[in-house]
C-alpha cells in the first residue's frame, strides 16, 4: 500500500526527507470508497429491555446496509458527536469517518508522511474504505475526541509513577483523577513506597504502600459515582520483593470476607449498594510483579528474600512456596492478585536504558515506561478469510501498513491528560495495532481453539501482523525519523527485534492456512531488520491484543480479541426491531470445511439451533466436537487451552495480552497454582485467572456461620413448657397478588390476611406446573404460611430471607425494589413493603423508591410512609365492596408460569440453556453483558466494565 520515495516534502525542520508513496488496494482511481457501498437510513431507539424506558433515540441515520443494527446501535449512540436534536448532530456513519479521517490525512499532508497530495488522498480513501467496511477499527477516545472542540486525546492505556514522597503520592491521586473524569484507566506500581515496617526520616513508622491504596481507591469510586456509567479502571501492581507484599495479596481477600459479613448481617453491599462504601479496594485489579528469581524459588521450594524500599537490604525472608499459595488463594477467594512475570516482560523491553517496566494499563495488554500512554486499533481477522477459505495475505499485510501509518500519525497531533505523559509518548511513540475475530476465523475453517493447528493459525497471524508494522514502523523512521528515545536504546531495540524474527523461526506450520501466512511473516521479519538497521524506527512498541468490547461490536465481529467463540448461538437485534436467536454463522462454514454434505449441514444446525450445543448432533463425527468448543457451554474449552493459546501469541506481541482466564466454581487453589506456574513456564508477561462466583453474588453457603443457642437455665421442678397456637385464617379473607419479574424470570406471590389486619399466609408461584421448582416453591409457601400462622413475625423471615443470593437474580420489574439478589430476596422485601409498618422496615433497610428519594433530598421518609399508609387505608374503605365480590368475579391467579422469559443478549440466551454465565448487567441499559479480554462488554449498547 505504501512505500518510500525519495524527493522533498514539506515536514518542518527535517530538510529533504523522503516521503511516502502510496499506491491502492482497496479503492480504486475515480471511485469514491463509500460509493462501493449501499446505504440506507435507519431508526436508532434504544430502550432498557427491563423497563421499557428509552436510552437514546436519533431516527434517520445513514449506514450501510452490510451493517448489523447491532453495530448501528452503537455508534450511534455512543460516537456521533453534538447534541441530539439539533442540525449541529452527527446522522451519517460518513460524516463522523470523514471526521475522523480528515485529521489523519491533514496532519499526515502537513508533517511530511506522503510525498504528494495525491499520495495523501489515496491514504485518505484507503482509510475510508477501511472503516466503513469493518475491517478494522481505532479505540474509543479516537471516535470520541479527534475532530472535535474537545481535546484530541486517542489513547485507551496509561501508566502512571509514584515515588516515595507526599508529594509524588498526591500527585498521583490527582492524575489518576484526571484520566478517570475523561472516561479512560490508569496503571501504577507502588513498590517505590517505602514498607509500612520501615521509618521515616522524623523517626516514625511509615505507612506503607496498601495504607495509601485506600486513598486512590476512595477518589476512584467518588469519581465513578459522580456521573461515569462505568467503574473506574485501574491497576495497582506491587513487586514481589516488597516487604508489605503479604497484605498486599490478601487486601482484597479480608475485603471480601467484610462483604460477606456485611451481607450476611443484612446490608445492601451488592453493586452499587448503599454499604459498599464502607468497603475498601473495589475499584482496581491488583497484580503482583514476580521476578524469575522468585518463580524459581517456587520452584525449588526455596527461601525468597524482601528488601528494604530506602536501603536495598533484606529485611526479611519468606517461604516462596507460601507466599506462592497465598497469591493463589487470595485469587480463589476474589480473582486478585493476577500476575505480571518480570523476567519476561524486562527481556522483551525495547528501551531498557530509559527505564525498566513496572506496570501496566488496568487490562495488562500495554506495558511500557512510566508516565506513557497507548492508542490502540483492532483488526477484523474474519474480513481476511476469502469464499475459498484461504488467509488474504496480502490484504492483511497492507491493512497493517495503513493502520500503523495512520496510527502513528495521531501521536503528533494527539493531546494528553498529563505533561509528562505527553512528553513520554512523543518520545517513544508507543503503539497497539492488535486484531480481533480470532476465534470465529478458527471455527470457520475447521480449527478447534485448543489445538496445535489453532495455535499454529493464531501464532503466524500474530506473528506477520507484527512484523508488517515493525517494518512499517521501519519505513517511517526513514521518512519522518525514528522516535527520540531510539538512539539511546539502539542495541536494546535491535536485540528485541531478533528476539521476535527468532521466534517467527521456531513456529512450526501444521496445516495448509497458515502455511502461506508464516512464509509472509518470514519475509516481513527479514525486511524488517534489513530496514531497521539503516532507518533505526518510528515506535518503540507496536502489537498488543486489546479486548475490542465496544468496538469489536462496531466491527459486527463474533469474537473478541484472542478469546475464543462465547457460544454456538447468539443474539442478533433486527433492522425493524426486535431480535432474534440464530447460530453462529461460522457453524455450517466449519461443518463444510471438515467435509460434511449440505443436508449434514442442516441437520447440525437445526440441531444446535435447539439444543446450543454439538454433543450428539445427527451426522457429526464426536472428533470434530473440539471445533465447536466454546468459552462457556457443554463442551466448554479447558482453562489451560486459553493459557496455551495465549502463549503462543506472545512471543509475536510488543505487549501483552487482555484475557482472564475463567475456571469453574470447584476448581481449586492448586489449580490456581498451577495455572500461575505454567503461566510463567510458557513465557507470558501477564495472566489473571477467575474463578466462577468466587465473588459475593453467590448462594449463601449451607455451611455458614451459625448463632449460638443460648438455653435458659432449667428452673428447679418440671416447668409446663408453653407451646404456640395455630390461629387460622377465616374462609373468606382479604388476599392481594402481585406478579413480578426477576433476572427475567416472572411468577406471582398471593398474599392473605387477618380480616384485622396482619399476614397469614402466602402463596408463591415461580416455573411451570408440575416441575420440580413450582413443587419446592409450594412447599416452601406452605411452610412460611403455617409459621406466620403460629405467630412468627413476618420480620422474622425478612431479616433472614433477604439479601440471600441465588439465581435468578438481577432487575425486576418493581419500581420499589430495582435489584434483587435472588426471587426469595425479592418476594420478602415485597412482602415488607406491603405488611411491615415503617419503622420496622426502616430497621431492616427496606424503603419504598420514594422513601429512598425523600431520604436522599434531606426529608423524613416516615412522612411518606405516613402518607401511603394513609392513601392505602382510604382506597381500602372505598373498595370493601369489590372484596366482598364473589371469587369468580375477580381475576384468577394463574396456575403456572408457561411462557418462557424472551433473552436479551447471547448471555442469557446462554443462561436459558441451563448454563451459568458468572457476568455484571450493565448499567447503561439492563443487558447481562458477556465477557472481553479481562473486563465484560454489553451486547445491547456497547458498553464496557473498564476498557475502552
Amino acid at each position: 500500500m505504501t512505500e518510500t520515495a525519495s524527493g522533498p516534502t514539506g515536514r518542518k525542520g527535517k530538510g529533504n526527507r523522503k516521503g511516502m508513496k502510496v499506491r491502492r488496494v482497496f479503492t480504486s482511481p475515480g471511485v469514491h470508497p463509500y460509493d462501493s457501498l449501499e446505504w440506507e437510513r435507519r431508526d436508532v431507539v434504544m430502550t432498557n429491555w427491563r423497563d421499557g424506558t428509552v436510552n437514546f433515540e436519533q431516527r434517520g441515520v445513514e449506514f450501510p446496509t452490510s451493517w448489523s443494527m447491532n453495530a448501528t446501535q452503537i455508534v450511534a449512540s455512543k460516537y456521533f458527536r453534538g447534541a441530539v436534536g439539533t442540525p449541529e448532530r452527527e446522522w451519517s456513519l460518513k460524516q463522523l469517518i470523514d471526521r475522523v479521517v480528515g485529521v489523519y490525512t491533514a496532519t499526515g499532508r502537513e508533517h511530511g508522511y506522503f510525498a504528494s497530495d495525491e499520495d495523501a488522498e489515496v491514504f485518505d480513501h484507503e482509510l475510508k474504505y477501511a472503516l466503513a467496511h469493518q475491517l478494522f477499527s481505532f479505540n474509543s477516545p479516537v471516535w470520541f475526541n479527534v475532530g472535535t472542540a474537545s481535546a484530541q486525546q486517542v489513547s485507551a492505556c496509561f501508566i502512571l509513577s509514584v515515588d516515595d514522597t507526599m508529594e509524588s503520592i498526591l500527585d498521583w491521586y490527582k492524575e489518576e483523577g484526571i484520566i478517570f473524569k475523561g472516561g479512560s484507566g490508569a496503571g501504577v506500581n507502588l513498590s517505590r513506597i517505602r514498607s509500612s515496617k520501615e521509618l521515616l526520616s522524623s523517626g516514625g513508622t511509615a505507612s506503607g504502600p496498601v495504607s495509601f491504596m485506600r486513598g486512590a481507591d476512595a477518589s476512584a469510586g467518588t469519581i465513578k459515582s459522580g456521573g461515569a456509567t462505568r467503574r473506574a479502571a485501574k491497576m495497582v501492581v506491587l513487586d514481589v520483593d516488597h516487604p508489605d507484599i503479604q497484605d498486599f495479596v490478601e487486601t482484597k481477600a479480608r475485603e471480601e470476607h467484610k462483604i460477606r459479613a456485611l451481607r450476611d448481617a443484612g446490608f445492601d453491599v451488592d453493586l452499587g449498594g448503599d454499604d459498599m462504601f464502607s468497603v475498601q479496594y473495589q475499584n482496581a485489579n491488583n497484580s503482583v510483579r514476580v521476578s524469575d528469581a522468585f518463580m524459581r524459588a517456587v520452584e525449588t521450594g526455596s527461601d525468597f528474600g524482601l528488601t528494604s524500599r530506602t536501603t536495598g537490604e533484606a529485611v526479611a525472608t519468606v517461604d516462596a512456596k507460601d507466599l506462592f499459595h497465598r497469591m493463589a488463594k487470595a485469587a480463589w477467594e476474589c480473582a486478585d492478585p493476577g500476575l505480571q512475570y518480570d523476567g519476561t516482560i524486562q527481556d522483551w523491553h525495547t528501551t531498557p536504558e530509559s527505564g525498566r517496566i513496572s506496570a501496566s494499563n488496568p487490562c495488562s495488554e500495554y506495558l511500557h515506561l512510566d508516565d506513557s500512554s497507548c492508542n490502540l486499533a483492532s483488526i477484523n481477522l474474519l474480513k481476511f478469510l476469502r469464499e475459498d477459505d484461504t488467509f488474504d495475505v496480502e490484504g492483511f499485510t497492507r491493512l497493517t501498513e495503513l493502520v500503523i501509518t495512520a496510527m502513528d500519525i495521531s501521536i503528533t497531533f494527539a493531546d494528553f491528560p498529563t505533561e509528562k505523559i505527553g512528553e513520554t509518548t512523543r518520545a517513544f511513540r508507543q503503539l497497539g495495532i492488535g486484531y480481533a475475530n480470532l476465534g470465529a476465523l478458527l471455527m470457520a475453517t475447521g480449527h478447534a481453539y485448543d489445538s496445535d493447528g489453532g495455535r499454529a493459525v493464531a501464532a503466524a497471524v500474530t506473528s506477520l501482523m507484527t512484523g508488517a508494522a515493525y517494518r512499517r514502523s521501519a519505513e517511517l523512521a526513514g521518512v519522518v525519523g525514528p522516535y527520540d528515545g531510539y538512539k539511546r536504546n539502539e542495541q536494546g531495540h535491535k536485540r528485541v527485534m531478533r528476539k521476535h524474527a527468532a521466534a517467527n523461526d521456531d513456529l512450526r506450520t501444521v496445516g495448509s492456512l497458515e502455511e502461506p501466512i508464516h512464509a509472509a511473516a518470514t519475509r516481513e521479519w527479514a525486511e524488517c531488520l534489513k530496514v531497521g538497521e539503516r532507518n533505526g524506527w518510528r515506535n518503540a512498541q507496536a502489537s498488543l491484543i486489546a479486548p475490542t468490547g465496544t468496538i469489536g461490536f462496531m466491527m459486527d465481529c463474533d469474537t473478541t480479541g484472542i478469546e475464543p467463540d462465547f457460544s454456538l448461538v447468539k443474539f442478533k437485534k433486527l433492522v425493524g426491531g426486535g431480535s432474534m436467536q440464530i447460530v453462529n454463522q461460522a457453524i455450517p462454514r466449519a461443518l463444510r470445511n471438515l467435509g460434511y454434505q449440505d443436508e449434514q449441514v442442516e441437520a447440525i444446525v437445526e440441531y444446535v439451533a435447539e439444543n446450543g450445543h454439538v454433543v450428539n448432533a445427527p451426522g457429526l463425527r464426536p472428533e470434530h466436537y473440539e471445533v465447536f468448543d466454546c468459552a462457556m457451554g457443554r463442551r466448554y474449552i479447558q482453562p489451560m487451552g486459553h493459557v496455551r493459546m495465549m502463549a503462543a501469541a506472545q512471543p509475536f506481541l510488543s505487549g501483552a495480552i487482555s484475557k482472564t482466564v475463567n475456571v469453574p466454581e470447584e476448581a481449586s487453589v492448586e489449580d490456581f497454582e498451577h495455572i500461575y506456574f505454567q503461566g510463567w513456564k510458557l513465557g507470558l508477561k501477564a495472566l489473571a485467572v477467575y474463578r466462577d462466583n468466587c465473588k459475593v453474588g453467590q448462594p449463601l453457603s449451607t455451611g455458614g456461620t451459625k448463632e449460638k443457642e443460648k438455653a435458659a437455665p432449667e428452673a428447679a421442678g418440671t416447668a409446663e413448657v408453653a407451646r404456640p397456637v395455630r390461629r387460622r385464617l377465616p374462609k373468606k379473607r382479604p388476599s392481594e397478588t402481585t406478579s413480578f419479574s426477576v433476572g427475567g424470570a416472572e411468577g406471582y406471590i398471593t398474599a392473605g390476611s387477618y380480616p384485622d389486619d396482619g399476614l397469614g399466609e402466602v402463596f408463591m408461584k415461580l416455573g411451570k406446573q408440575g416441575s420440580t421448582l413450582a413443587g419446592v416453591m409450594d412447599a416452601f409457601s406452605i411452610a412460611i404460611s403455617i409459621a406466620l400462622q403460629y405467630g412468627v413475625p413476618l420480620e422474622t423471615y425478612v431479616e433472614k430471607f433477604t439479601n440471600m443470593r441465588f439465581d435468578p437474580a438481577g432487575m425486576t420489574d418493581d419500581p420499589d425494589i430495582r435489584m434483587a439478589q435472588s426471587v426469595v430476596d425479592y418476594i420478602f422485601r415485597r412482602l415488607a413493603l406491603d405488611h411491615l409498618p415503617y419503622d420496622e422496615r426502616a430497621a431492616l433497610g427496606v424503603l419504598s423508591a420514594a422513601e429512598r428519594q425523600a431520604q436522599l433530598a434531606g426529608e423524613d421518609p416516615a412522612q411518606v410512609a405516613a402518607q401511603v399508609e394513609s392513601y392505602a387505608q382510604s382506597a381500602a374503605t372505598h373498595g370493601s365492596e369489590a372484596a366482598e365480590a364473589p371469587a369468580e368475579s375477580r381475576e384468577e391467579e394463574p396456575a403456572a408460569v408457561e411462557k418462557p422469559t424472551a433473552a436479551h443478549s447471547t448471555t442469557e440466551l446462554m443462561e436459558g440453556k441451563g448454563f451459568v454465565a458468572d457476568a455484571p448487567l450493565c448499567v447503561t441499559c439492563g443487558t447481562k453483558m458477556r465477557p472481553s479480554g479481562s473486563c465484560y462488554a454489553c451486547e445491547g449498547c456497547g458498553a464496557t466494565s473498564g476498557c475502552s
